[in-house]
């Protein structure tokens, strides 16, 4: 299923679309695309399937995905893989596009692709699901961090049982770290949340299951910030910390993970010669096109009028941006709309007919 080789330059790889991207959005667009009678390729820059579901949450719950009340983000990516195996996708992993270039026209777009690896495609559409594009955690601007970096100080949570037993102080005060803060309380030795001010930008429940956990004893809430690290090595043994009353004091601990979110990077995106705003991708609501026709772009990396950067939305966007793209693919045949509950061609193509 999935191919990481460079290709050959020689080689052109001819097909109907190529997805920017092997997030969760990207992945449900091969489904909405198969159901169309249209393959895909899919290139992402990570080695693995699931963009940052797989590489940054893979352990976090989601609990905002119809006819799930709970799941988490590998998961969710595991179950969008089993999804759209009746349609064949191809992945090319490990690589970044670098240009896209135009060589069809408005009315019938055709897109050379290149990524960095060396493969070519020749394809007559573009569908970008690259979440925001590359994303790198904003660090704490604390002299000496990087010393501590992947042996005390954490970006990400990919795995919960590395920090069983750990003295954990988590910095932060919005959905990320009380959402860690809450599933890690549990198996830690002891967790300890830090933000800068009695104030939290995460979801209200959130904030409350923290406050009476602080309340029981189980778990400590500081205010102020981090200024400085002690340990040797590499090891932390505690955070030196200034209060909202400028007094210094220290937290214990041998593990940090500060959430300070995400930078957004564009990378080659910000040179295809789409219209940019604010490095965001503005689309129209009918079928999430760009201002290059035969491009695309859904998920988190668009922007329109009244947009939730949410998983589900994403989905909704790869629905009736495969409409759209059949109409570049298939411009000869009408399209009508089924329901996959009352079609037999469907059903017989998810292989449940």
């Amino acid at each position: 299923m999935s191919d990481a080789r460079p290709a050959d330059a020689s080689e052109v790889i001819i097909t109907d679309v190529v997805i920017v991207g092997a997030g969760p959005c990207g992945l449900f667009a091969v489904f909405e695309l198969g159901l169309l009678d249209i393959r895909a390729h899919l290139v992402d820059i990570l080695p693995k399937v699931g963009g940052q579901c797989a590489e940054l949450y893979p352990e976090k719950p989601i609990y905002d995905i119809p006819g799930f009340p709970i799941v988490t983000g590998q998961a969710l990516v595991d179950n969008l893989i089993e999804q759209i195996k009746p349609f064949s996708p191809t992945f090319h992993l490990g690589q970044m596009i670098e240009t896209v270039e135009s060589i069809g026209t408005t009315e019938a777009p055709r897109f050379r692709v290149t990524t960095d690896a060396g493969t070519v495609f020749d394809t007559k559409t573009v569908v970008i699901a690259a979440g925001g594009g590359s994303f790198q955690p904003k660090k704490p601007p604390i002299p000496g961090i990087e010393d501590y970096e992947s042996g005390s100080v954490f970006y990400a949570v990919r795995k919960m049982e590395q920090f069983r037993d750990r003295s954990i102080l988590i910095i932060g005060g919005g959905d990320s770290a009380l959402d860690w803060t809450l599933n890690l309380q549990p198996i830690a030795k002891r967790v300890t949340l830090m933000h800068r001010r009695d104030d939290f930008r995460a979801a209200p429940h959130s904030v409350e299951q923290m406050r009476a956990l602080v309340a029981d004893g189980r778990m400590d809430m500081k205010l102020g910030q981090v200024t400085g690290l002690k340990g040797e090595n590499g090891k932390l043994e505690a955070a030196i910390c200034r209060g909202t009353d400028n007094e210094s004091f220290e937290v214990a601990c041998d593990t940090m993970l500060p959430f300070f979110g995400l930078t957004m990077k564009l990378g080659p995106i910000a040179d295809w010669g789409l219209n940019l705003n604010e490095n965001l991708i503005p689309v129209d609501t009918e079928k999430f096109e760009t201002s290059t026709p035969g491009i695309f772009a859904i998920g988190d990396i668009n922007s329109y009028p009244g947009k939730l950067k949410l998983i589900l939305s994403g989905f909704h966007e790869a629905a009736l941006c495969a409409q759209k793209v059949h109409r570049y693919v298939y411009p000869e045949k009408r399209l009508t709309f089924q329901y996959t509950t009352s079609s037999t061609s469907l059903q017989k193509k998810l292989g449940v007919a």
